[in-house]
């Protein structure tokens, strides 16, 4: 059950919490991130990641709009009243999956689980007092050689793409289009940003995903037998008179100065989308999610 009903934002406890969304080296030096709402925590914990730490806000759960938006198994744990005397019901075992599975865990001292008032909530929470659950989650590492791939996968390759939101945005594109992988290069934001997972809507974890430089990524690319498709604009061709039906890794660059040389020498195409206004440029995520659907038109056709 929750240890204790945290009612300051004074509390180490919440300072720790506000650190990790704000701080890049506090989740690196401490390998926790966060998440909240139910959706994005969901995912994250089918994703198999370990969750250190919850924080609950019963009172927004009034009127059961949460118990009824929730994955039944965990709807079965969330008490109509105070969460301080809650404890598991006896037909949710230790061998159970999703989140009810790990809020179990958490009564059994696996995860640690704390009731905060509404003031303290609303304090910490990224969306304001909506969901009601915001998590610490610990860190692994997305690492090239973790990833296991189909034939003729599809690769999303981004390189040093600085705003979180446009990461997360890709991301939830590349889930949409159902490619095997992102990689992300060079990164100028780390991938558990909170912007980042808000942004991906929880795709963070349901995309495989790798980080590296380009380096390694353009020698993985070449010995996995992958063609390089480098979006450009200058000395390219339009994205849909090119062939992306065999095993493919589409790149981009920053909006302010696009790709690097490595890149555009590395590449075995180049590819553009017609620019027919005014200005010469898109959003990187619109940019992501117009080459992904190519490939998946051309791969379903």
């Amino acid at each position: 059950m929750p240890s204790e009903l945290i009612t300051s934002a004074q509390n180490p406890k919440v300072k720790r919490l506000l650190a990790l969304q704000k701080d890049s080296s506090m989740r690196r030096e401490s390998g926790l991130f966060v998440v909240e709402g139910q959706r994005e925590l969901q995912h994250c914990i089918d994703a198999g990641f370990e969750i250190d730490t919850i924080f609950i806000c019963p009172s927004l759960f009034a009127d059961g709009g949460f118990r009824d938006a929730v994955p039944q198994n965990f709807a079965s744990l969330i008490p109509p009243t105070s969460l301080r005397s809650w404890a598991p019901p006896s037909n949710v075992s230790e061998g159970g999956h999703g989140f009810g599975a790990q809020v179990h865990g958490t009564a059994a001292g696996h995860t640690r689980i704390y009731e905060v008032s509404e003031d303290v909530y609303d304090k910490v929470a990224y969306r304001g007092g909506t969901e009601g659950v915001i998590a610490e989650v610990r860190a692994r590492n997305r690492r090239l050689e973790d990833l296991q791939l189909p034939d003729n996968p599809l690769i999303m390759v981004l390189e040093s793409v600085e705003k979180p939101g446009n990461l997360g945005a890709v991301l939830r594109s590349a889930d949409a289009a159902g490619a095997d992988a992102v990689l992300i290069c060079d990164p100028l934001t780390d991938l558990w940003n909170p912007n980042l997972i808000r942004a991906s809507i929880g795709a963070v974890f349901t995309v495989p995903v790798a980080v590296c430089s380009s380096d390694e990524a353009i020698s993985w690319l070449k010995a996995s037998g992958i063609r390089i498709l480098t979006a450009q604009l200058q000395d390219s061709s339009l994205y849909y008179d090119t062939d992306m039906q065999g095993g493919t890794a589409l790149v981009m660059g920053t909006e302010s100065t696009g790709l690097s040389q490595q890149w555009r020498d590395a590449a075995d195409a180049h590819i553009r989308i017609p620019m027919l206004g005014a200005l010469d440029s898109l959003n990187v995520s619109v940019s992501a999610a117009i080459l992904l659907f190519e490939a998946v038109r051309q791969r379903h056709n």
